[in-house]
């Protein structure tokens, strides 16, 4: 390994910091009239990560359990919104402020948070290789932080809650990433499992939570949000 873990802490850190960066923006901006959109655009974007980056690195790390760990994570959110909290029903019994319920919220941090966590673990599994590919990969990940700080956010407002506890979501996947970055030194085995469950939790987060909202909400423009999310994602990603 070429870089000390010093530097690679000092990335993960960078990085998280620019996840709080994203929520702050959101909360800066006074957009709460606008969440249906945050909503739509967090929906492309979480889509996309869950699709294009998780699924695929997950079979390179667990080729043969991949699948398993994407039905565990998968059925470990349903169980947590169907069944241990009685009569959850996205977008219902909800008060009339609420685009989104706060189990949903919470559910919603929960899966962006592991997905943070694996960034830092692929800032430090790319430095453990090179210190070249360490920098690619730290530069492709800082650059989608802020969406998903602002998607985190957004999220939060929508479901009621005030702006602390926005800001502490975003707070939450910063922290999230530079544990990821530590961990890789302690348990690189960790990724194997953690990365096909996350990214199970995350596509059914997107796919039965997420997506039903913006499905029901009235206005071409969600419809082109979503897919903004989408593009968002694949301009990061292709830089």
């Amino acid at each position: 390994m070429n870089a000390s873990f010093s530097l690679v802490l000092l990335m993960g850190l960078i990085a998280g910091l620019a996840d709080m960066a994203g929520g702050l923006l959101l909360l800066r901006m006074r957009a709460d009239r606008f969440l249906h959109g945050f909503v739509a655009f967090g929906a492309g974007f979480l889509v996309s990560v869950t699709l294009v980056e998780m699924i695929p690195e997950s079979f390179t790390v667990a080729p043969r359990s991949a699948p398993l760990w994407f039905l565990a994570g998968f059925c470990l959110i349903h169980l947590l919104e169907h069944t241990l909290v009685a009569h959850f029903h996205f977008g219902e019994e909800t008060h009339a402020e609420e685009l989104v319920r706060r189990s949903t919220a919470y559910s919603i941090t929960f899966g962006l948070a592991a997905h943070t966590f694996f960034d830092g673990i692929a800032i430090a599994s790319g430095f453990r290789i090179s210190s070249a590919l360490g920098w690619l990969i730290f530069a492709g990940i800082l650059l989608h932080k802020l969406p998903e700080g602002f998607t985190v956010a957004s999220v939060m407002l929508a479901s009621g809650r005030g702006a602390r506890t926005a800001f502490l979501a975003a707070t939450v996947l910063g922290v999230s990433t530079v544990a990821g970055v530590a961990v890789i030194y302690v348990w690189p085995g960790l990724v194997a499992v953690g990365l096909p469950l996350s990214a199970g939790v995350a596509l059914y987060v997107a796919g039965t939570d997420l997506l039903p909202e913006v499905n029901r909400a009235h206005g071409l423009q969600y419809r082109i949000l979503f897919f903004a999310g989408v593009v968002a994602f694949l301009l990061t990603r292709a830089i």
